[in-house]
């Protein structure tokens, strides 16, 4: 395993970490120069961060400060109830690769979407079966678009808990089996992110981390588990404060060969987010050298 307990050269922050100081939006583009000033090199921002700041700026602020990306956060979302829906769909997705490709980003991170109208609150069916199928036929139609791009696609699985409404596909061998069947030449093209948050309690994870192999590992995402959890969604821990033995599959991943960032993605309303973007971020520092 590398040794991230000197530097910050392979932790990146997802956006979302420090979306809000002290319980107040934090521009994307000041979330970029908290990081600069900290020695982050690698951000992977969320698309409504950039859409607000600009993609033009966002763009020349990452190259203006020699930034790299861990990821796009994200595409996904495929199933609807209709042509109409499945159109807006594949055309939101489109440009997600479009947006990616303008910054440079190494992978469009993939929340595929659950039963249509779930995540907000009516589901419009309960056919779970029909909304993989789609899944598995909108991320067809997006490797297409995609590998013109050159840009691979990285399949996130999400923890079950989240099936309804933000994800139907929940283990890293669902994930797998649509790569498989998608991308049969493990052309580089169509992957997987691992976070740790979502898959620390499949007991088929190291098994399944050594099925993807280098070709497939595209992210590796790390926060924590607390017990007990607050809020399903919005209560992730910094690393170290829960039950995530991170460093195991931290080894598990990098024994395949990736080595890439450690991005530091945590969702938290009640903590982290009411919090200086300062401590956070120096916190993140301080946790990613000794106990990722």
């Amino acid at each position: 395993m590398r040794d991230f307990s000197r530097d910050t050269r392979w932790l990146s922050i997802n956006t979302a970490t420090i979306r809000k100081s002290r319980g107040v939006d934090l521009p994307l583009p000041d979330i970029i120069e908290a990081c600069v000033r900290r020695g982050i090199r690698a951000i992977s921002p969320w698309r409504d961060q950039v859409h607000a700041a600009g993609l033009a700026t966002i763009s020349q602020l990452v190259r203006t400060h020699g930034m790299e990306l861990s990821g796009y956060c994200r595409g996904g979302m495929f199933p609807a109830t209709d042509a109409a829906g499945l159109k807006a769909a594949r055309d939101d997705n489109r440009r997600a690769i479009d947006e990616a490709a303008e910054l440079r980003a190494p992978c469009v991170v993939l929340v595929v979407g659950g039963l249509p109208g779930a995540l907000q609150g009516r589901a419009a069916h309960k056919d779970i079966a029909l909304a993989r199928s789609q899944v598995r036929d909108g991320i067809a139609e997006m490797l297409e678009y995609a590998k013109q791009a050159k840009m691979p696609l990285a399949i996130e699985p999400l923890h079950p808990m989240y099936a309804a409404d933000r994800a139907c596909v929940n283990t890293l061998e669902q994930a797998l089996d649509l790569c498989d069947a998608l991308d049969p030449g493990r052309t580089g093209a169509l992957g997987v992110a691992v976070d740790v948050y979502h898959t620390w309690w499949d007991p088929k994870l190291e098994a399944q981390i050594a099925r993807a192999g280098r070709e497939r590992l595209l992210a590796f995402h790390v926060c924590d588990w607390l017990t007990p959890t607050t809020d399903l969604l919005n209560d992730r821990g910094m690393m170290g404060d829960g039950v995530i033995d991170i460093p195991r599959i931290r080894g598990w991943v990098e024994a395949q060969g990736f080595a890439g960032y450690s991005e530091v993605e945590i969702f938290s309303t009640g903590n982290w987010w009411q919090r200086p973007h300062e401590e956070t971020l120096d916190t993140c520092i301080a946790r990613h050298q000794s106990v990722v």
